[in-house]
Parts: structure tokens; sequence; C-alpha cells
């Protein structure tokens, strides 16, 4: 939604610039994307001005030299190309100096020899109009030459690009922000536009309306025009269309354009010479009947979509776009105006399922109130008059009705303490609810609101009213507070004042406590611990596209597929963190970046059968790529991170949990073959780690190694330990012998250390591989040396080298006895 503030300002104008009012809009709960200007710059440079004289430039067919009065005492010389340019004429001038629509800086210069100071300009040229073909006509009217432009046309002005959310369709209206606006800043709210109604009620006997589906027509207004003059629209209305980031194409269409943006609610203008019958019917479509729309292309419908059709058949698609069979033309001179309230939901599906969404669509689909049709109708039907010529049909077309009675709701000065955490006086209660329209009355123990009817769909409970309070009173302003036990929220309640001063929970067991869950402690530990090895954060979606799963050659891998998915490349749900993990490393390397160290933690979706509810386990993972560390001038070329950097960090991690955890060799299809590991929270998988495979990597436009893991964080909760157990350092000395170790290949070091920890317990105190030695002459061939340093203690004690070697005897007896190794010789 483009709100232009020159048109807003019309309304309410706070004593705030653009980018004052867009924050605090924001702070109110109306999302400002962007302040942008449109127009012109240099306003100082653009004047009105009077063509002294106009004639034939010497050397350009084409070109009219001209004498311009533009109020600097002496005429300014400017060369025009414009056919209709003429002496008398009052016409807007930008002189030398002046910044243009896109920017460029006006300057002096020759046109076939000829010196232009500046420019007579053309509407597209001040970004008010589409039109080049002429130069700006400007009516004297007793306006001087060298007035600034700007107090004859709305030539520059910045516009708030807002967010509308889908329960605020108020707000999609220039009005509504200015509603918003007034509730926000306190400056003064104009009277609304629709106050003044030339037209009136009664039968209208000009065309027929006939309405077979009220349930999706709740109402449906029509006028009749005659004698209507179609020509170009006025500059100032222009202006404000472009500056909203409509077309101008002609006054009617132009009208509806305008109604539209400054109301929420849209119209549509038929030619009522082409409805044939002068009668239209509101009904379902059938299936495969089909309308040409105003866009050109032919609609096929089915019995689900609403449309309008005459005598001859369909003529437009309720809610969304009118037909190009009655839409009105230069030769039009009967208009009859449609105002219509639909179906909200069923505007949606029609658009959807067309493929076609509009102006009308995107606002009709927010489920509109049938009271702002006519509120649209009188302010069409007062333009139709002043700027068409139009002579009204008396009398007005309304099936259908006002809308329901406004829900009166019960506001508590005490509910609003107990939810808001803090009491708002209720005069200041009072205050914001008139502002936004509420009628309020005084209660006992509160307020009674009554809801307007543009805000019907939004506030249905007491909850909503405090929303409205607390956002125009200042989210910011609220204290940070622990939300109330029940007992206390009650008691609370029940003390409320006439005044309303809510009573607030005080003393011990009257507030909530608030604190993590196991479960939320371990994940926070988990981040905080790759957070401390250098690792960084990534949000990534949770939506992916279909081809992932074969760019991680993960063949067909069951996923759960979306059924309104944003886009085809977010059509499914992830079943793992790796994918969005390696989009952004590719864009961090893609910029620039030599080592990348990144992490992710989120929910994964993993389909269920019978369309259950699919389980989502929290996952954690982590990609790194580059040197591990920096160059220095011993090492310029350190290594890179592969298979052991990554389960390094997977370690610091685990270790930091404490849980007893493991890996053991297993294969996946996305990761290098002989460089994968399956990890085993207490025996059980829970994930992997590894190395990605090169193929995957070239997915993904990488040649260098990529290292990773991802882990089942819930996995990890179940065996982490609740409470921490510490032992006491003894302070007797540990004792460290080497073993060599020579066991076959096939033998992993994991069950090698597996063994000699059970072996040499409980005096064994540590075990760990130092050394890896092969030698088919000394030690045979398909074996491996394993040089292990074990460290003996005893809590209570110094040990004695009987004891160690009893120990290291049961030790070489378990290797040979279990896994066939012996203890090597010197």
């Amino acid at each position: 939604m483009r709100v232009p503030l020159e048109w807003l300002h019309e309304y309410c104008e706070p004593p705030l610039d653009a980018e004052a009012l867009a924050e605090r809009l924001a702070m109110t709960g109306t999302e400002v994307e962007r302040v942008e200007h449109h127009g012109v710059g240099a306003l100082e440079q653009f004047v009105v001005g009077r063509v002294l004289e106009a004639g034939q430039h010497p050397d350009a067919d084409r070109l009219s030299v001209c004498s311009v009065d533009v109020g600097d005492g002496e005429a300014s010389q400017i060369v025009c190309g414009a056919p209709n340019v003429a002496a008398g004429q009052t016409v807007a001038v930008a002189k030398p100096g002046a910044v243009m629509p896109d920017g460029t800086r006006l300057k002096v210069a020759k046109l076939r020899g000829q010196k232009s100071n500046g420019m007579i300009l053309a509407e597209d040229e001040l970004a008010i109009g589409t039109d080049h073909a002429g130069i700006i006509v400007l009516e004297a009217n007793g306006v001087e030459p060298g007035t600034p432009l700007q107090q004859i046309l709305p030539i520059s002005t910045d516009v708030l690009v807002l967010e509308i959310t889908p329960n605020r369709p108020d707000c999609l209206g220039i009005y509504g922000v200015a509603r918003e606006v007034h509730a926000a800043t306190g400056a003064p709210l104009a009277a609304a536009p629709w106050a003044d109604d030339p037209g009136s009620p009664g039968e209208l006997s000009a065309a027929t309306i006939t309405v077979l589906c009220p349930d999706l027509c709740p109402r449906f207004t029509a006028r009749v025009f005659e004698d209507v003059r179609i020509g170009p629209s006025p500059l100032w209305l222009k202006a404000r269309l472009m500056a909203a980031g409509q077309r101008p194409i002609s006054n009617v269409v132009d009208i509806t354009n305008y109604v539209m943006l400054l109301t929420g609610q849209p119209l549509h203008a038929f030619d009522l010479d082409r409805v044939a019958g002068a009668e239209l019917t509101i009904r379902r479509a059938g299936d495969g009947e089909q309308v040409e729309t105003l866009d050109g292309q032919t609609r096929t419908l089915d019995h689900d979509m609403v449309l309008i059709a005459d005598a001859q058949g369909p003529t437009s698609i309720a809610g969304v776009m009118g037909g190009a069979r009655s839409e009105v033309a230069d030769g039009t001179t009967r208009v009859l105006m449609e105002v219509a309230n639909w179906d909200g939901a069923n505007v949606h599906r029609t658009s959807l399922t067309l493929g076609l969404r509009s102006e009308a669509s995107t606002r009709n689909e927010k489920q509109l109130q049938p009271e702002q049709a006519m509120e649209a109708q009188a302010i069409a039907t007062r333009l139709m008059i002043e700027l068409c010529g139009a002579r009204l049909v008396p009398g007005t077309i309304d099936v259908g009705g006002p809308g329901p009675p406004p829900l009166t709701i019960h506001l508590r000065d005490a509910r609003i303490a107990g939810l808001l955490g803090a009491p708002i006086p209720r005069v200041r209660s009072r205050e914001i609810l008139q502002a936004l329209e509420f009628m309020v009355a005084d209660a006992q123990d509160g307020l009674d609101v009554a809801v307007p009817p543009f805000r019907r769909g939004d506030v249905t409970r007491e909850a909503d009213l405090i929303e409205e309070v607390a956002r125009l009173n200042g989210l910011e302003n609220l204290p940070a507070t622990l939300p109330a036990t029940r007992r206390a929220a009650e008691a609370a309640l029940a003390s409320g004042t006439d005044r309303g001063e809510a009573a607030l929970p005080r003393g011990p067991g009257q507030a909530g406590a608030g604190r993590l869950t196991a479960r939320q402690k371990l994940r926070r530990a988990a981040v905080d611990a790759l957070s401390a090895q250098g690792l960084h954060e990534i949000v990534g979606w949770s939506f992916v596209g279909p081809d992932l799963a074969t760019r991680l050659r993960l063949g067909d891998r069951e996923a759960i597929e979306l059924e309104n998915p944003m886009s085809g490349d977010q059509s499914r749900l992830r079943t793992t963190l790796l994918g969005s993990l390696l989009d952004v490393a590719r864009g961090n390397r893609s910029h620039g970046a030599a080592t990348v160290r990144l992490f992710e933690a989120g929910a994964v979706y993993l389909p269920a059968p019978d369309r259950q509810r699919p389980a989502e386990p929290y996952h954690l993972g982590a990609v790194l790529i580059g040197p591990v560390r920096p160059a220095t001038w011993r090492h310029g070329d350190p290594p890179g991170a592969d298979f052991f950097v990554a389960k390094g960090v997977l370690q610091g991690m685990l270790d930091t949990l404490r849980v007893p955890w493991s890996v053991e060799p297993a294969p996946e299809p996305f990761l290098h073959p002989g460089r994968a590991a399956r990890i085993l929270i207490a025996g059980e998988s829970a994930g992997w780690v590894g190395e990605i495979h090169p193929l995957v990597a070239a997915e993904w436009g990488q040649s260098d190694p990529i290292a990773a893991f991802e882990l089942d964080l819930d996995a990890v909760a179940q065996r982490a330990p609740l409470v921490t157990l510490y032992k006491d350092v003894t302070s007797f000395p540990e004792v460290r012998e080497d073993l060599a170790v020579i066991v076959s290949d096939a033998v992993s070091a994991a069950e090698v250390l597996d063994l000699v920890r059970r072996a040499g317990a409980p005096l064994l105190a540590g075990v760990e591989v130092f050394d890896v030695y092969r030698d088919v002459e000394r030690i045979g061939s398909g074996n491996v040396s394993l040089a292990l340093r074990l460290s003996f203690r005893a809590p209570d004690r110094t040990l004695t080298d009987e004891e160690v070697a009893k120990r290291r005897a049961k030790i070489a007896d378990a290797l040979a006895r279990e896994l066939g190794g012996r203890v090597r010789d010197a």
C-alpha cells in the first residue's frame, strides 16, 4: 500500500516528517516497509511560466524557440519540442538546477545551436501523468509567472510504503491510514470524505440487479449516470494516482481507482449501453463457463466462482476483475457504477485458482464490510458529477443492505492490567478507542465499546480491544513483568476499582515463575558451545525445493509437500538442515569468504504414516570450509576442514553437554566414502558427521572439502543428565605409561579404546591414541600398531608399580582374547 503524504495530509497532517511518521506508525503496529520520494527535486527551480513568443527553430522542423516569462524580470529562451506550444499559454517550467524524477539535474543546454534555459514540461516529465504528446497548459486564474509550481500541482511528495496485515483491510485506503495516524499522533482528523452524498435512495428503473447467491454477495449497490463525457482526468487526480502507483487512463476509470485507494473499497464502472438488457445477475459460474477480462485474457471458471452476467452471459469475475465486453470506452455516455461486498474467502480462492491478482481482489479477499459499499458510492457520485459532467439518475439500487448491528464488548480495567502487566487509566483507554472511531460508553468496572463496521472482522473480543489500547499507548511503555499465576490473576480481576486502578499481583507466590525447561537449557548450551568455538549461527527456510533430495543424492526420500507453496522452490518441508547450510555457505564463499564456519538449530519435518501429524525433531547442524586457523609466518598453509575437524567441533559441544557419545563408521549417500560416521548417543543413532561427497559439493559450486555434521538434539536431551555431578580432584599422583598394541586393520581404534577402558577399570583414569604405525616387515601385512597413552590413578592412595603392572597385564590379556591383538615389544 503506497500512501503519498500529500494525499494523506488532506485528512490528517501531523507535525512529523516522513521518517518520524514512519517510525511512529511502526511502533503502533502498522509496518512501514520503506519511505520513497515521488516526483521532482529542487522544488525552487520548478515555477509557473508564461509563453511570450513561440517561433520556429531555424534549424529544426519540430522544435520551437520560445520566450518565456518565469518571474525573474527577464524573459528566458527555452527550446521546446511540443507541437502544442503557443504564445500566451501558462505553462510549467523547470529552470536549470531542477532535479527531474529520474534524478537528472537540468543544465543550460544548446539544441541545434539555440540556447535553452530549462524546459517547458509535459505530464510525464513531472511524474504526474503519462502523457508526452504535448506540454501541460495551465489555467491562468490570476497565477503570476514565477509562482512555485508546487503551489499549483502536487509535483513532489514522500510516499510511505506500508505492509498491511490481512486483518486490517481498513488500512488499504488513504482515509483508513489517516485514521491510524490521527490515533497514533493526536493530529486532527478531517471529516470522512463520504459524509456528503449527492445521491439519493429509492427505486432505480434504469437497470435491474438480481443476486442469486447472497451468501457470497452480502451487498450489491449501483447508481446510473447519463450524459457522461469521457476524457482525461484533471492533473491533481492524475498526480495522486501516479504517486500511489496507479496509471491514469480516463476520468471514469481513474475515479474508480481513486475512490478505491481512498476508501479501500473496490468499484467497477459498466458501460450501461453495453450491458445486454440493462440487467445484471450475480450468480455462481457453471463449470467451464468463460469470460474475457479487462486484461484481454479469456478465463475459464468453475462452479465455486461468482460472476456478474447480463442477458448475453458472463461479463465480470466478481470481486476480481471486470469484463472486456462491458468496459467503459471513449464513446461511453451512460455508466452504471457498481460497488459490492463479496465473500472474502471465495474471492481469495478464485484469485488463486485463476492465477489472477488485482488491486480489487487484494482488498476484497480480506473481507470488507457491507457498510463500506455506500461510502465508496458517495465519493464516486460526487466525482462523476464534478469531473465527467455526468447527470445522476435519481435512485440507488441496494441489494442486501447494511451489515449486522455493531458488536458491543465489555472492556474491564482490571483485565487490561492483568493482560498487560500494568494498568492503563480508563480515560486514556477511552481516548484511544474514540480516536479509532469505536463508540465508547462508561460501565461500572470499565467501558462498553461498540465496534465500528470497518473493524468488525478484526475486533471480536475483549483481548482485541486491549491490544488496540496497548499498541496506541505504546508497547514500549509497558514494564517487563512475568505472567501472574491463575490465582493471582483472579485476585487482581476481583479487586479492580471504579477508577480503573486494577490491583496487580504482589507478594510471595503471586507472580508466575519464568524458567527454561531442561530441553531448552540443553539447546541453548549447545548453541553457546558452537558459538564459543567460532561458528556463526544462521536461520534458514523450513521450505525446500523438490530437487534438494536429488542434489544430496538421497534418491526418493519422502518429504511433506505443501498444498499452497509460496513458489516451486519452496514446495516441501525440509527433512535435513544440510540444504540451507550449504546454500548460505555458497553465498558466503561467492562473496570472497575463504573460511566458512556456520551452524543452524531448528526443526526438521519427517513424514508420518497415514497422513498423521509429522514428527518434528529439533536438529543441530554445522558446515565448515577452509583453513582451520589463520596462516602465520611459521605455517603459511594451514590445514583445511576435514572429518577430524568436524568431529573435534562436535566433541567440544557434546562434552559440554556431558552426554555419553561415540561414533562408528557408517555410509551416507551425501558423505565421502571412508570419511563418514554415525553419531551414537548412549549407543543409539542420533546423527552423522563427515566430509561432504565431492559430487554433492559440486552441486553447490564448491571444490574445497566441506566438513559437516547434523545431530538430533531431542535424542541428546533424552540422555543428558538433569543434574551435573562433580568429583573431588584427588591429591594423589597419576601413573602414566605408554603401550603399543598391534591389531588387525579391520579393528577400529574405537573398539581398542573401549576394550582398554573396560579392562583397566577402575584404576585407569584415561587412555588416548597418540600414534599410528604400519610396517609390513615388522608387524605384518594387514596389521596396524596403535600407540596408547595410559593414565592410572586411585582416589585414596598412591599406586604401586605392582598394581599398575597387574592392570597393564589385564589389558594385554583382554586385547589378545577379544580382538586378537598383542602388545608390541620395542
